[in-house]
């Protein structure tokens, strides 16, 4: 027969630590510290087996549970010397859940179970303490109807404070054990009411409904939420963990508490936590009380005049120490611990890694390396890559107040406070008077870039992770909160409508990035500190990497953010964002509006000494590092007049009239621009526009070069090819312009010429494009876009559909879909090498910031990944952990 079941405690378990899959964290963490020889309460663990089971098989439990369970209470009643459910001397259990990855706060626990109307009195008898007995019961009935009946603890709550105030009391600890009584009565009849059948006084059918709630609870809406946020796949289960009650609220000798090893806020190596004398766990994290300090040393900083634990229960504290010095060095890594003081003896409930913010996980992390206690290796994979986040962006003071107004999608992390904004223009010349200011848009375009530049923050009703709002946010470092859809932007008027809140223009609100809140008012932040810790960890982790890591970037200001924070060159330089300043836009317009080539090359004249200085700026920053620069790919429709005055100008520049401009917007209109006259189709039609941006990087190039004194190798990079031929034709114009340049200088300069895979065809096609490209870069926005057929900037309003519905694991703009996407650029990889097998390959797209994406770009033999500027140390780190998980 299959085991379901595992017992620990009294100094040995069935499982261990290294079993968390089956037992989850929590059984495999109380069996270990059993076999340890620590203070655990006796019980067993349900494996998660049996909740993947119970999913299968329509709710029903497999063949064997009962009688195992019925086994493990007996072994429990052995140990603690009580019966379950006896009228003298009865054994009451808690029941709570257990993932493999802790998950706090998300599932269901149960404690007192046991208790009914006959155990209670015979608790109150063996304890001599009826009021203990009583409270227990009174917790339990509302604990269970909430948890387990679905009866809300709001109307046990509102009993309670009714009685409160009918008696004159303000804390619970005022009461007696008579009114514990009244108020259990009370509760039990409310249940019935509520339920329409009494509250079970069996205690074998309150285990196994208690049983059923914490397995039910692993698909509760909270619980599902929280696991697609961190990628925590549903068929891997809970595991149930049932064990013997100790009571921290028998009275003064008891007392309950949660304490880490470590500071979990800043890694200092200092105890720290909270306790309740007389409680039971929930009160302290329920807020009921005001917990007191664990330790003396942080009573005094926080001015509190409650005695420590440290003063309180000076042997009891030292148990306590005891075990944390042991867990820490069992575990070698800072411990979450739960413990519970009955009658002066103490009890550990739980242990887990604790979690830490980054700061505090780069400290102790480090610092375990230093004490000699892991290996560098360990420490790179104790960082979580994404968190370093919190390390480059100003963070929102826990301590501050927000009056939070909607919640978007967290697109680019960072808080940010400021004067509301609706155009572009205006938040620029305010940022131009030293003013603090949110640009707010229904949603943002190419043109917006000096708004955005300007802007201490972004915020969008439309668009998704990858929209464009959110992707130049993240490549600035500017917070930002996309599709906020509940806020109604009226540009007219210039308000922000939500929940019957109005924000007007230049009212304040602040952001927060890192989870989406959009909040009135202004809301303290905290600036960021990249102490030694981050360059120490960063250093190692560049020596086990062997991905490269380079940035996207087109601004002197990016290129020299992506330096400092350790970008090795440019895999994606976007032309097409240099030329929305405003004093080159009409010029570019004068090109694209001109119906002849004698119109464009005139407007493209004047183009080129700017995109010249561009790349003079890019090269010299990089300093002999690679940079990929792409030629012009925008669909039209992004350079086009929108405005009246737009034509105006444009028409002046020309010598046209508007009518004649709006003739010409009119023939290059297109339904579906995104797949429509951009990238390499563009080159085809007007070769003078390539011609132009190969004349200004070659020249560029050759001009650096000589300053510096080494050499400048530029890639240059067609995009949206879709076949052999479209590159070939391409490819023989740029080097056709770029040797000429070349020899007229009398210099000598190598360069690349390859292409951007960024359509299924292109992918499929890789071995025969291979022949005329030097290098190839996976553009995974626009691959994901054609490969599932979806708009990255629309498929926000669906996309959190299809997540709830597990059609897709993830947002596949967030992280790559290796499934699809990535089995795409397998195939491009192994059909570009198996044609030329020294191909240099890289990925471009958001992707390469996102450590999943990282770490499969590592698996698949990729030469590098390339990333937003401020997501580039998570590359970094995310590289060194594939390295070293596929080693």
């Amino acid at each position: 027969m299959a085991k379901w079941v595992y017992n620990f405690g009294d100094g040995s378990a069935e499982g261990e630590a290294s079993m968390k899959d089956l037992l989850g964290g929590k059984g495999a963490n109380l069996a270990e510290m059993s076999n340890l020889g620590l203070p655990v309460p006796p019980g067993f663990t349900i494996t998660t087996e049996v909740c993947t089971a119970f999913y299968e098989n329509n709710k029903n439990y497999p063949e064997g549970l009962t009688q195992q369970v019925e086994a493990s209470i007996a072994a429990i009643e052995k140990t603690v010397g009580a019966k379950f459910g006896d009228e003298e001397n009865p054994l009451l259990v808690s029941v709570r859940s257990g993932a493999r990855v802790s998950m706090p706060g998300m599932m269901d626990t149960v404690l007192n179970l046991g208790l009914n109307d006959v155990t209670v009195e015979a608790l109150a008898r063996k304890s001599g303490d009826e009021r203990f007995a009583y409270d227990s019961y009174r917790r339990f009935i509302q604990m269970y109807s909430d948890v387990v009946l679905g009866v809300d603890h709001y109307l046990f709550e509102e009993l309670l404070e009714i009685h409160k105030e009918e008696n004159g009391f303000v804390l619970d600890t005022e009461l007696e054990a008579e009114d514990w009584k009244k108020l259990s009565q009370a509760f039990k009849e409310k249940a019935e009411e509520e339920l329409g059948h009494p509250f079970p006084q069996d205690v074998n059918e309150q285990l196994w409904g208690a049983i059923d709630a914490v397995f039910g609870s692993w698909m509760i809406e909270r619980a599902m939420v929280y696991r697609r946020l961190h990628n925590i796949p549903h068929t891997w289960g809970t595991a149930v963990n049932v064990q013997s009650m100790v009571f921290g609220n028998m009275g003064d000798d008891c007392a309950t508490g949660v304490a880490f090893t470590r500071d979990p806020s800043t890694g200092e190596n200092a105890y720290y936590g909270e306790y309740l004398i007389n409680a039971q766990g929930e009160d302290v994290v329920a807020g009921i009380r005001t917990p007191q300090n664990l330790t003396k040393v942080s009573r005094i900083a926080a001015g509190s005049d409650m005695p420590s634990m440290e003063e309180s229960m000076p042997d009891v504290y030292n148990d306590l120490a005891s075990v944390f010095q042991k867990l820490e060095s069992h575990y070698r890594d800072m411990q979450d611990i739960e413990f519970t003081v009955q009658q002066g003896k103490l009890w550990i409930l739980q242990t887990r890694s604790g979690k830490r913010t980054a700061p505090a996980a780069l400290k102790i992390a480090v610092e375990m390396v230093h004490d000699g206690i892991i290996s560098v290796d360990e420490a790179l994979l104790r960082v979580e890559p994404g968190a370093l986040d919190q390390l480059l962006h100003p963070t929102l003071d826990p301590a501050a107040e927000r009056d939070v107004l909607t919640k978007g999608l967290p697109a680019s992390p960072g808080a940010a406070s400021g004067m509301v904004c609706f155009t572009a223009d205006e938040a620029e010349e305010l940022a131009k008077e030293g003013k603090d200011v949110v640009l707010v848009r229904i949603e943002t375009s190419p043109e917006d870039i000096h708004g955005m530049h300007a802007a201490k923050g972004i915020l969008t009703s439309r668009g998704g992770m990858t929209s464009h709002a959110a992707v130049v946010a993240r490549g600035m470092g500017r917070p930002c909160v996309s599709g906020a859809g509940s806020l109604h932007i009226d540009l007219t008027n210039k308000t922000i409508s939500v929940g019957g809140r109005v924000i007007g223009n230049h009212d304040i609100i602040t952001i927060d990035g890192s989870n989406g809140e959009v909040m009135a008012g202004e809301v303290a932040t905290i600036k960021p500190e990249l102490g030694g810790h981050f360059g120490e960890l960063m250093g190692w982790a560049d020596e086990k990497r062997t991905l490269n890591v380079r940035t996207n970037a087109e601004t002197p200001l990016d290129a020299s953010a992506a330096r400092e924070f350790g970008a090795e060159g440019i895999g994606l330089c976007r032309t097409e964002h240099m030329f929305f300043d405003a004093d080159r836009i009409i010029n570019v317009r004068q090109m694209i509006m001109s119906d002849s080539e004698t119109g464009r090359r005139a407007a493209l004249e004047k183009l080129l000494p700017v995109q010249k200085q561009d790349f003079i700026d890019l090269f010299t920053i990089m300093k002999g590092l690679p940079v990929t620069v792409r030629l012009l790919d925008p669909p039209l429709h992004e350079f086009l007049p929108q405005h009246e005055d737009d034509f105006q100008d444009v028409a002046k520049a020309m010598g046209v009239d508007v009518a004649f401009l709006r003739r010409r917007a009119e023939e290059l209109h297109e339904f579906n621009p995104m797949l429509g006259h951009r990238g390499c189709r563009l080159g085809i039609s007007f070769p003078e526009i390539y011609e132009m941006q190969a004349r200004a990087i070659t020249e560029a190039a050759l001009e650096v070069s000589k300053n510096l004194g080494e050499a400048v190798i530029p890639e240059i990079m067609v995009p949206l090819v879709g076949s052999r031929k479209e590159l070939e034709i391409l490819k023989k114009l740029i080097c056709n312009i770029a040797d000429d340049v070349i020899a007229a200088s009398g210099e000598k300069l190598d360069y690349m010429v390859g292409t951007m895979i960024e359509l299924p065809r292109a992918a499929l096609q890789a071995g025969e494009i291979a022949n005329d490209a030097d290098f190839f870069s996976f553009g995974t926005n626009d691959l994901t876009q054609t490969t599932y057929g979806i708009s990255r900037d629309d498929s926000a309003r669906f996309l959190e559909d299809y997540l709830k519905a597990d059609i897709y694991e993830q947002d596949p703009f967030v992280s790559l879909d290796q499934n699809g996407v990535g089995e795409l650029v397998k195939i491009g990889v192994e059909r570009g090498r198996s044609t030329k097998n020294n191909l240099k390959v890289g990925i471009c797209g958001e992707h390469g910031g996102d450590p999943a994406s990282v770490e499969f770009c590592h698996n698949i033999g990729l030469d590098y990944v390339s990333c937003s500027p401020y997501r580039v140390p998570i590359a970094r780190l995310a590289a060194a952990q594939a390295a070293l998980k596929n080693s």
